[in-house]
């Protein structure tokens, strides 16, 4: 049996609700980070027991993805006027230190059932340190726009209560987590979400492939960031 983390502490969990958050987004639109969409059947049966394991405590609606999240970028802009937007030159320095540091394709292990206050999640082990590389890379100046202490995760939902944290604790405790799972990472991914919809769906705006050390601009990210595929990293084929 194994206890939540350190994260997991307080009293209750964080009630999340479903409504559009729109003194945070003010209309702007997509939100988005980069992270390790991960594609895996094997991954999506055991968040999938998971969530059954937690059946009553989740909102209903989670439809995000499997993925790790590396670090955020925010709401696209001509100018950066805040911690919450960004401009192409930020992803223009982001590729070129991913193309020079050519981090190579690497294994992460996925773990057991954890918990922050707001959401339970499978525990990452980065055990190459590439979503280290990778994060170093992302950086901007050193710096890291994603704040706090970075946990890698896979989210498994969000808690739709304040539910009292011993009776969650235990009752993560007492999940099955089975074995870890292997996993082998060839990308990172730019993703994006509409802000105004708690849990929805990602987007794939781009991925910058560890083999050849290029990036794609799938349709998405053309519609939605023009201006981020013409810089002097070109949309790959």
């Amino acid at each position: 049996m194994s206890r939540p983390g350190p994260w997991f502490h307080g009293t209750h969990t964080v009630r999340n609700e479903v409504r559009d958050f729109v003194e945070w987004h003010r209309g702007r639109a997509p939100y988005v980070f980069w992270g390790l969409l991960l594609d895996s059947p094997a991954l999506a049966g055991q968040l999938a027991r998971a969530a059954s394991w937690l059946d009553g405590l989740l909102l209903d609606g989670y439809v995000r993805e499997p993925h790790v999240t590396l670090d955020v970028c925010g709401f696209p802009a001509d100018r950066s006027a805040d911690d919450e937007s960004f401009t192409p030159a930020l992803i223009d320095a982001q590729l070129g230190l991913l193309v020079a540091a050519a981090p190579a394709p690497f294994s992460i292990r996925i773990g057991g059932l954890d918990s922050f206050t707001s959401a339970p999640f499978l525990k990452v082990f980065d055990v190459d340190r590439g979503i280290a590389c990778l994060r170093q890379c992302l950086a901007e100046n050193g710096r890291h726009r994603l704040f706090g202490d970075y946990v890698p995760h896979v989210t498994v939902g969000l808690y739709r209560d304040a539910w009292p944290l011993p009776a969650v604790a235990e009752r993560i405790a007492a999940c099955p987590t089975g074995d870890e799972l292997a996993l082998t990472v060839g990308h990172a991914d730019l993703l994006g979400y509409a802000p105004s919809v708690i849990g929805g769906a990602l987007i794939r705006l781009g991925r910058f492939d560890l083999t050849s050390r290029q990036m794609h601009w799938p349709p998405d990210g053309e519609a939605l960031l023009p201006a981020f595929t013409t810089m002097i990293h070109p949309k790959q084929t």
